[in-house]
């Protein structure tokens, strides 16, 4: 099958090795002229595990290939995936759909054939007939159907995702454009559920998700909060939690809070859509308020360890909002930084993959460090803010001998405890 993506981000870029991995002939667009030659230089534009291998081969089999023009990606193609961003609005936080409207504008004229054309950027409810509102006033004479195919890529797991999916869901509304959907998911077939439904529940089941899970995370670090009170151990209660198959394990661990390009901008999204529609959505409202509380919380750990500390240094391990990418976009661990910041702490930080993304968004307000144990040097204090694997091999007693003061606040809870102790640490984490 012929498939133009548009949009080469953290969603586009996947979507469109994957495809080609399967066979597929993939042109991604993008109007930025400096992706496109890194891509065509075969310069992949992000980091995800497993990514660069899947964008190396696939160039060289001519499976994929990258543009600038919305017409050679666009013409000949059978299905056109729109990947655009769509970012929160400045004032009232709904998605902006700017770039999504224009790539709809944009590819109306360059469509020949029967082509179907899938959202698969996080879009508000509503915006499938929205797309095809735009194509139809555009290019009159189109043969086109519009459907929704939401992503479920975890950012770091995106490779892992794309090839394990636990579920495709489409919404379409003709047969014609389900028959397009089920021949390029034809690998899958019998191997995951495939669920087809209509175009706007579809559209409303990536928000339902994203939003649930926000809430999920939410309520694991007020659990956290009430057993550092009762004397508990959150790893415990969310460990008999998680037994519970009602409940299911996985976004059980308490840290600073959500972060990413999903989860802020989806629950804030669903919360104005609510507002729209006059229905009250308390649970993801309280969510918003909370984690945004959370990150001020964590930084104020991080503070009270050097209050009495005449020009503190901090030391920050992890800047990305989770391992396994370098995505710094409403990281946590950024937000902590910015909060630490404003109290005119001097910070040191590193992040095995993040660096350049955080240099970009930073500049000189920090200092950046080659590696963990460069960034420990004189610290007073260590915040641990992202999960990456290897800080939980941290050498503690190498890093007491570099610490001025040797205290730690581990936001990700990936330090043992007895034997930060035995080794002269101050430590504390979260929910012990």
């Amino acid at each position: 099958m012929k498939v133009g993506i548009i949009g080469t981000g953290y969603v586009g870029l996947p979507t469109g090795v994957g495809l080609a991995e399967l066979g597929n002939q993939v042109t991604c667009i993008d109007r930025e002229p400096s992706k496109i030659e890194a891509l065509q230089a075969g310069k992949i534009t992000l980091y995800e595990d497993g990514l660069e291998e899947l964008f190396h081969k696939n160039v060289k089999a001519g499976r994929i290939k990258f543009t600038t023009s919305m017409k050679e990606g666009v013409s000949s193609a059978d299905l056109v995936i729109i990947a655009v961003g769509t970012p929160p609005h400045p004032v009232t936080k709904e998605a902006d759909m700017k770039y999504i409207h224009a790539a709809a504008t944009e590819l109306a004229e360059h469509l020949q054939g029967y082509t179907v054309v899938a959202t698969k950027s996080t879009v508000p409810v509503g915006t499938g007939d929205d797309v095809e509102a735009l194509i139809s006033k555009k290019n009159p004479f189109a043969d086109f159907d519009v459907v929704s195919l939401p992503e479920f890529l975890r950012e770091g797991f995106a490779v892992h995702d794309f090839f394990h999916p636990d579920r495709i869901v489409v919404g379409a509304n003709t047969e014609k454009a389900k028959a397009v959907i089920k021949e390029l998911y034809k690998p899958f077939e019998g191997k995951t559920n495939m669920l087809f439904v209509k175009r706007r529940s579809s559209e409303t089941i990536k928000y339902a998700s994203n939003a649930f899970l926000a809430i999920k995370i939410h309520y694991i670090n007020e659990m956290a909060n009430f057993c550092e009170k009762s004397g508990a151990d959150i790893s415990e209660v969310a460990q008999g939690m998680g037994l519970d198959t009602r409940i299911g394990n996985r976004f059980l661990n308490p840290g600073p809070g959500y972060g990413g390009s999903c989860f802020p901008k989806d629950t804030m999204a669903m919360a104005y859509m609510a507002r729209q529609n006059e229905v009250e959505m308390s649970l993801i409202t309280a969510a918003i308020k909370g984690n945004a509380e959370r990150k001020k919380q964590m930084a104020g750990r991080i503070l009270d360890k050097v209050k009495d500390v005449k020009n503190p240094k901090i030391a920050v391990l992890g800047l990305a909002f989770k391992d396994g990418t370098d995505d710094c976009r409403e990281s946590p661990a950024m937000d902590i930084v910015g909060e630490l910041l404003l109290q005119g702490a001097d910070i040191t930080a590193y992040d095995p993959k993040a660096m350049g993304t955080a240099c970009g968004l930073l500049g000189n307000k920090i200092s950046y460090a080659d590696d963990m144990y460069a960034c420990l040097k004189d610290a007073d204090v260590l915040a641990i803010l992202t999960e990456w694997n290897e800080f939980k091999a941290l050498d503690l007693v190498q890093a007491a001998h570099l610490m001025r003061h040797k205290q730690i606040v581990d936001c990700r809870n990936l330090i043992n405890a007895e034997q930060a102790a035995a080794n002269g640490f101050d430590y504390q984490g979260i929910g012990k």
